[in-house]
């Protein structure tokens, strides 16, 4: 099943105010200009996640989704549940979202 923006958003909120936040200053500090909206880069995560295929695999659960300021940029990175091997690791930093 694929990743939603609504998933995505939800999981940035589970790592801590301090994360959804960071998305919120990310387009609201750019003022006059126009970095995208925290719907629009939860949209972008969750299709860059399916593109990875990473929504195709049960065993996989979506832990939560770290954002930092990287001006001009955000970095994000997920942490996901195998829980076939009960561990769980965390993907490679994205950085982007100018």
């Amino acid at each position: 099943m694929a990743f939603t923006r609504e998933q995505i958003r939800a999981s940035i909120e589970r790592a801590g105010d301090a994360h959804w936040e960071a998305l919120v200053r990310h387009h609201t500090d750019a003022y006059p200009e126009s970095n995208p909206t925290p719907g629009d880069v939860a949209r972008g995560e969750a299709e860059r996640l399916n593109d990875l295929g990473l929504a195709n695999n049960p065993d996989l659960e979506l832990v939560e989704s770290r954002v930092e300021q990287v001006p001009p940029a955000v970095r994000i990175t997920h942490v996901f549940e195998d829980r076939e091997k009960g561990t769980r690791f965390e993907t490679d930093p994205f950085t982007g979202y100018r």
